[in-house]
């Protein structure tokens, strides 16, 4: 959805709900590229991410957070501390539910904190693809009005399809005020490209891996240098873990999971860099590194 314009007018907003109901989802879909890992695992997010979307005469920043859940490491105490800094200095927030009759507590906390800074706030019932009669839908609305009588608007939407992301754009350009343009025309992601390979490498664990291990791993990008005589991208990572089992798991029999990992994660970079890519990964032991600070601040989770 980018397209090369004189922008006058922009809007920040923040993507918000619990994990897993497809905030990076909708950012990608908006952004029209990957700058956000998408995993059906929950907490796939750790970072806050910046998408960004010129249309028309506005350039829209959408801030995707981690999905707020009960934290269970200094990692977990960040990614919480993220979610509700994004709320602070932006122009409306978008909270992304799925299509269930149950306001549940991450989305009370939420919404109350949306509240207490008087920020514009647009419900989007995702995943709405799902939903057999759209008449179902009624009772979420109902369900969600009840508790927060506030919204902007109500849009059901589908990530996955597209369905209702018009509306959605139509309702975002109200939120646009006069400025300059924050990103330059082709940019769509703050994230610097070794932090999106990263991320992706990251998201291939997750789709390959079962259970607890993704979320010990951290990804690391130790060399990122391009070719001059073709463009051709060397790219080394290290894939750090907290236990030693843990890395026979992903390394695999004969390598064949590390190796798995590695090819799906070389295709979708290539994708995001538009040239060749030639990927090497290490796996290193780091035992209980989600709660070593100064290693999480070294992976660029800073808390400023």
């Amino acid at each position: 959805m980018n397209e090369k314009n004189n922008i006058t007018k922009t809007a920040m907003l923040t993507v918000c709900g619990r994990p897993n109901v497809g905030k990076s989802s909708l950012t990608n879909a908006l952004v029209g590229e990957k700058i956000a890992i998408v995993s059906n695992k929950p907490q796939t997010t750790r970072n806050r991410i910046y998408g960004v979307v010129n249309r028309g005469d506005t350039q829209f920043i959408l801030l995707d957070t981690p999905g707020l859940h009960k934290a269970r490491s200094r990692l977990g105490d960040y990614m919480v501390k993220v979610v509700r800094e994004s709320l602070a200095s932006v122009e409306a927030a978008l909270l992304l539910v799925e299509p269930i009759p149950h306001v549940g507590e991450p989305e009370k906390i939420l919404l109350q904190r949306i509240r207490e800074e008087k920020l514009p706030c647009v419900l989007c019932i995702n995943k709405i693809d799902t939903v057999e009669r759209k008449d179902d839908l009624l009772a979420v609305i109902a369900a969600y009005s009840e508790v927060y009588p506030d919204f902007d608007a109500i849009i059901p939407i589908s990530a996955r399809t597209g369905d209702g992301l018009e509306d959605l754009l139509t309702q975002m350009q109200r939120y646009a005020v006069e400025g300059p343009q924050l990103f330059p025309d082709g940019m769509t992601t703050d994230q610097p490209d070794q932090q999106v390979c990263a991320e992706i490498i990251r998201e291939k664990m997750l789709l390959c891996l079962d259970k607890e291990i993704p979320h010990g791993t951290a990804v690391e990008v130790t060399r990122f240098t391009e070719r001059e005589d073709s463009g051709i991208i060397d790219l080394d990572v290290t894939i750090y873990c907290e236990k030693a089992s843990h890395k026979g798991i992903i390394i695999g029999k004969h390598g064949d999971m590390l190796k798995r990992i590695s090819t799906l994660a070389r295709q979708d970079i290539e994708k995001f860099m538009g040239t060749k890519v030639y990927l090497e990964t290490w796996v290193k032991v780091k035992e209980n590194w989600r709660d070593n600070v100064n290693f999480i601040r070294s992976q660029g989770y800073n808390e400023q």
